[in-house]
């Protein structure tokens, strides 16, 4: 799948599938959004919103209000292909959360997930 198809994907459509990745192996969407939050500074608030919205999944991370520093702490593959190498930055963004995700349906504690110095 090219990118400008992933970033013109509405949010709407593949927020659920990152919740349903975690559910299927019994997380929670409030760990899913405490991950999002973490990464991208939008409260739960923002989420609902955005969600009605339409927002594209682009346009979620282009606007994010503020994207975690720590975030560079996140390594390892996803899809095969290491994140902390992907040279596109909203490609790099969007692989981060992937990769939380994972974790986070792996069983990886929220406090190993959120990445401290």
């Amino acid at each position: 799948m090219d990118n400008e198809k992933v970033y013109q994907m509405p949010l709407a459509k593949v927020y659920p599938l990152l919740v349903n990745k975690a559910v299927r192996k019994g997380r929670t969407e409030e760990e899913v959004r405490t991950v999002i939050g973490w990464l991208t500074g939008y409260t739960p608030a923002d989420m609902d919103r955005l969600l009605q919205e339409g927002t594209t999944y682009g346009d979620f991370f282009t606007a994010a209000p503020q994207l975690n520093p720590h975030r560079t702490l996140i390594t390892g593959t996803v899809c095969g292909i290491r994140v902390e190498n992907i040279e596109e930055p909203l490609l790099r963004e969007i692989r981060y959360l992937d990769k939380l995700v994972d974790e986070l349906a792996k069983g990886k504690a929220l406090e190993r997930i959120l990445r401290k110095p």
